[in-house]
């Protein structure tokens, strides 16, 4: 599901899964246990998170959300989600996100919990979130992760509310990314990144991080007190819902 190298002190975390490095319950697992280590471990400067071939991520792996039993266990999967996005959000270290091909879905989401975005220049990569034509909303982590990464309201409403799948030159122009690079530039930008930040007297990106963050996590922990989003995950046994995962995930075959 992942694979993990360090270089020069960077922990560069690669999607694999498939076709289209979809995200599963084990791959935020070991997402899990690499922002442990780089939290704990002094000698690890960050994390750069990209994918390989022609995919950054789609998502969430279909399969498993067309293969959930009843609600009790959609509510199961959503409950470690939340906490695992949580986490990597709040990553002590700076995270970059090296977006090396197609993005959307959770990959665009986990994209956004990064502290910075560089997306390959190619015109046939496409990045977004179009859960509203699939008929998924966001859970609680997911939307403030959403808001904050893309600034404001306005944009936040133009990218999910439309749905569109944009190319890199328009993702920047939508705050969706910070960088256009070349393939070559790609990984040792982020790299650059990373030690740009962090490799500093006494490290004070941590603090900063964690102030900058701190009102964004309160929110979420806010918002999971409300019984109401675990009631809108209901919508994966709608049947038109399923109908679009089942077209989605045939399509990707």
């Amino acid at each position: 599901m992942l694979v993990e190298t360090i270089e020069d002190g960077v922990v560069i975390v690669t999607l694999k899964n498939g076709k289209t490095n979809s995200i599963t319950a084990e791959t935020l697992a070991m997402l899990d246990e690499i922002v442990a280590k780089v939290n704990e471990d002094d000698a690890l400067k960050g994390i750069v998170l990209t994918g390989v071939g022609r995919f950054f991520s789609s998502g969430f792996d279909l399969p498993m959300f067309l293969g959930f039993k009843d609600h009790a266990e959609i509510i199961s999967f959503f409950d470690e989600e939340e906490e695992s996005l949580i986490r990597f959000l709040t990553c002590r270290k700076p995270v970059v996100c090296a977006i090396n091909g197609h993005c959307a879905a959770a990959g665009m989401i986990w994209g956004m919990a990064s502290d910075y975005r560089i997306v390959k220049n190619h015109p046939k990569i496409k990045l977004g979130m179009s859960e509203i034509k699939i008929g998924l909303p966001l859970s609680v982590a997911q939307t403030e992760v959403m808001r904050f990464g893309l600034d404001t309201d306005k944009k936040f409403r133009d990218v999910m509310y439309f749905g569109d799948m944009v190319d890199p030159l328009r993702a920047k122009e939508l705050g969706i990314v910070d960088e256009v690079v070349e393939e070559d530039e790609l990984i040792s930008r982020a790299i650059q990144i990373v030690k740009l930040w962090i490799d500093t007297p006494g490290r004070p990106f941590i603090p900063m991080k964690y102030m900058l963050k701190k009102e964004a996590v309160a929110k979420i922990r806010e918002g999971l007190k409300d019984p109401k989003w675990k009631e809108q995950l209901k919508c994966f046994f709608k049947d038109d819902v399923r109908a679009t995962l089942e077209f989605v995930q045939a399509s990707m075959q």
